[in-house]
C-alpha cells in the first residue's frame, strides 16, 4: 500500500509541475498578445503616418484595425485567486494605470514621469531620479505577489511605450 501511495505522490507532483510550467507559459503569451497590441498602438499614432499621402495611411490604418481585430479574438487567461481587500487593492493599481494610460497622448513626458513613480513603488531598488507614488505603492502592496509581478511588467511595458512615442514626437 505504501509503494501505491509513493507512486500517486510522484504523479501529482509531476502534474503539479505540468501545470505550473502551463501558467508560466500562459503569462508568456499574455505578455506577448500586450506587446503585440502595444506595436499596433504605437504603429497607428505614429508620427511616421504625416509623411505619407492620405490613401497610403488609410491602407495601414485598415491593415492595422484588421491585425488588432484578429488579435482581440484570442483570449489567453491565467486567472489569481484573491481574497477581498487583494480585490480591490488590484482594482485601485487599474485605475491608476488606467487613468496614466488615458493621459499618454496628451502629455507624454508627464505620463513618463508619472509612470516611474509607480514603477518605483513596485522595485527595491527605486530610480533615485524619480520619487516613489505613496498611494499607487499602498494600492500595489495590497495586491497578490502575481499580481504585482504582473503590473510591474505592465509599467515596463508602459514606460517602453511612452518613450517611443517620447522619440518619435521629438525627431
Amino acid at each position: 500500500m505504501q509503494l501505491f501511495w509513493t507512486q500517486l505522490i510522484a504523479v501529482l507532483d509531476q502534474v503539479e509541475m505540468r501545470v505550473e510550467r502551463l501558467r508560466k507559459d500562459t503569462v508568456r503569451i499574455e505578455e506577448e498578445k500586450d506587446s503585440l497590441l502595444s506595436t499596433l498602438d504605437s504603429i497607428k499614432h505614429s508620427e511616421l503616418l504625416l509623411d505619407i499621402s492620405e490613401c497610403d495611411k488609410d491602407d495601414i490604418t485598415r491593415y492595422a484595425d484588421r491585425i488588432l481585430s484578429r488579435a482581440m479574438t484570442v483570449e489567453v487567461t491565467v486567472r489569481t485567486d484573491r481574497d477581498h481587500q487583494q480585490e480591490e487593492a488590484l482594482y485601485q493599481v487599474n485605475m491608476y494605470i488606467d487613468q496614466l494610460v488615458m493621459s499618454v497622448h496628451n502629455d507624454a513626458v508627464s505620463a513618463h514621469s508619472r509612470c516611474q513613480t509607480y514603477m518605483n513603488a513596485c522595485t527595491s531598488q527605486p530610480d533615485p531620479n524619480a520619487g516613489t507614488d505613496k498611494n499607487f505603492e499602498t494600492a500595489i502592496l495590497g495586491c497578490t505577489l502575481d499580481d504585482q509581478k504582473r503590473v510591474k511588467k505592465r509599467l515596463q511595458g508602459l514606460l517602453d511605450y511612452i518613450a517611443k512615442l517620447n522619440v518619435t514626437t521629438c525627431s
